[in-house]
């Protein structure tokens, strides 16, 4: 899917081009989606399409009331990646996509490695992280975020430095385009970044890598990922997650 980028600013012309040659993206064009240079951030727009923009922000909205009210430890995924007590994993979110999920753990006191395929999609992620590095309530937190870009399946097969306890996977699957559930970002990002066919290699990978555990959120009546069988799930009202121990967790 064709993608170009623009500044809406005029005083963001020389980023828009420095963003435009390293991602190799065209600044004019016909294009289906827009990568927007905007005084409140990088933001997605898919051309022609009454849906608004997509951006990453850790600072307001929907993810600073989960960071205030969320929950805390009773939350499911912090269930899911074994969250309790003093026990705090060191996580890799190898689909972060938007680092929804990355963010909620890392609020949590989990350390957190990223992964992101889609160069687009990791630009996002990347500018919302670089932009709440300079706010007061989520400097601390995304200091325990790191990201990389590139395909998951190879950079945890060649994984280089501390081996994550936790390997947390939410892979795109084809069937969420056919949920009313699916949210806005998803269903502008699947005709972007399609869908993760090679879901059970990413698992396999997973496993082969993660000392604790690894973890598959899934849609609730999706099926389990083709290959080894989850030990047990967690269950929602609309998605779950499938938990594949490898040994326990604990403090320290």
């Amino acid at each position: 899917m064709s993608v170009r980028v623009a500044a809406l600013e005029a005083g963001l012309q020389p980023a828009a081009l420095a963003l435009s040659q390293s991602l190799n993206l065209p600044l004019t064009g016909d294009a289906l989606f827009e990568l927007q240079l905007t005084a409140a951030g990088l933001q997605l727009q898919e051309l022609n399409s009454k849906a608004g923009a997509v951006r990453v922000d850790f600072t307001e909205g929907a993810l600073a009331h989960r960071r205030q009210f969320g929950g805390g430890s009773g939350q499911m995924i912090a269930k899911a990646v074994g969250v309790q007590g003093s026990v705090r994993p060191h996580v890799l979110d190898a689909t972060a996509g938007l680092g929804r999920d990355a963010f909620v753990l890392a609020c949590l006191g989990c350390s957190i490695d990223m992964i992101e395929r889609h160069p687009v999609v990791a630009a996002l992620l990347a500018d919302g992280l670089q932009r709440a590095s300079q706010h007061g309530d989520t400097a601390a937190i995304t200091a325990q975020m790191r990201l990389q870009q590139g395909d998951a399946i190879t950079l945890m097969r060649q994984w280089q430095g501390e081996v994550p306890q936790v390997i947390y996977l939410d892979p795109m699957f084809p069937e969420r385009s056919k949920s009313a559930q699916v949210k806005k970002e998803m269903r502008l990002f699947q005709p972007l970044v399609g869908g993760d066919d090679d879901a059970p290699l990413l698992l396999e990978a997973a496993l082969a890598l993660a000392s604790h555990r690894v973890v598959v959120k899934r849609p609730r009546i999706a099926p389990a990922i083709a290959g080894v069988k989850p030990s047990y799930t967690l269950q929602g009202k609309s998605s779950r997650y499938d938990i594949y121990p490898k040994k326990t967790l604990t403090a320290g």
